[in-house]
């Protein structure tokens, strides 16, 4: 079995596979000032409720975008089997499917490798990943596999607790689609710039960056895939139809997918 760590800005995704076979999933809150014996509490409660046996648990990884928290979960990872995690990280990225600029081996983000390795296994052919985290980032791939470029802005999330931290009279709304763009009362308001806003900005970004590799690779625009993954991806499905698929396990599967390839080699 394949214990999976996918340490994010606001939570730490959990995964357990057997194979390709996901067998359970947890979100734990990100919080750098937490020790690793903390972390292991929590994850190892965690386990306790599930059938699982610990000695199952041959490898463990950990993807983060959060450096102070890989050395908590090398912790983690060796208290609960004994073993140092393998960490996503420059060492390996030779080995992998998809080739990196050599200037951004040192700045791609692992969840957005994770993303890009997934994404071209799905489909072998130029795509764009709209990840939509505390940040809403987009990676491009281009017919050779290389990592052609990223963009990356605020999340929904990030957007919307700026938005009522910064401001004295707007108050903090679910983030729901409203009837209409034409917002008639301060709640509606706000769902119509945050939600048809990033509609706009989702869908602007996407037709750029497939302009731009159709320009700069000569790829056909109608050959290349987009798909969104990212836990708040699905607020914008009513009325943004931009995307092929959605796929929520996208980065996790990734990770999975790298341990796979990196412990064969």
């Amino acid at each position: 079995m394949l214990l999976v760590f996918d340490i994010g800005n606001t939570n730490i995704k959990t995964a357990i596979f057997d194979g390709d076979k996901l067998l359970h999933e947890w979100r734990i809150s990100s919080d750098a000032r937490r020790t690793g014996d903390e972390y292991f509490s929590i994850v190892s409660s965690l386990m306790n409720n599930v059938p699982i046996n610990q000695n199952d648990i041959e490898t463990v990884a950990v993807s983060s975008v959060v450096p102070p928290l890989i050395g908590p979960f090398v912790i983690v990872s060796q208290q609960l089997v004994n073993k140092k995690p393998l960490i996503i990280e420059p060492s390996i990225y030779s080995k992998l499917p998809v080739k990196i600029p050599e200037h951004a081996v040192y700045e791609i983000g692992a969840d957005l490798l994770c993303d890009a390795v997934e994404a071209w296994l799905k489909f072998h052919e130029p795509v764009i990943v709209a990840d939509f985290g505390t940040a809403l980032s987009f990676t491009a791939i281009d017919n050779d596999a290389n990592i052609a470029g990223v963009a990356i802005a605020p999340g929904i999330g990030t957007a919307l607790k700026s938005l009522f931290n910064n401001t004295a009279q707007l108050p903090s709304v679910p983030l729901e689609i409203p009837p209409s763009s034409l917002g008639t009362n301060t709640i509606e308001s706000i769902q119509s710039g945050i939600l048809f806003g990033y509609k706009g900005l989702v869908e602007g970004m996407i037709n750029k960056m497939k302009d731009d590799l159709s320009a700069k690779y000569h790829i056909d625009r109608n050959c290349i895939h987009t798909i969104a993954t990212g836990g708040l991806n699905s607020m914008l499905s009513p009325i943004c139809n931009i995307f092929d698929c959605q796929d929520k396990q996208l980065t996790i599967n990734g990770l999975r997918h790298i341990v796979e390839i990196v412990v064969s080699k």
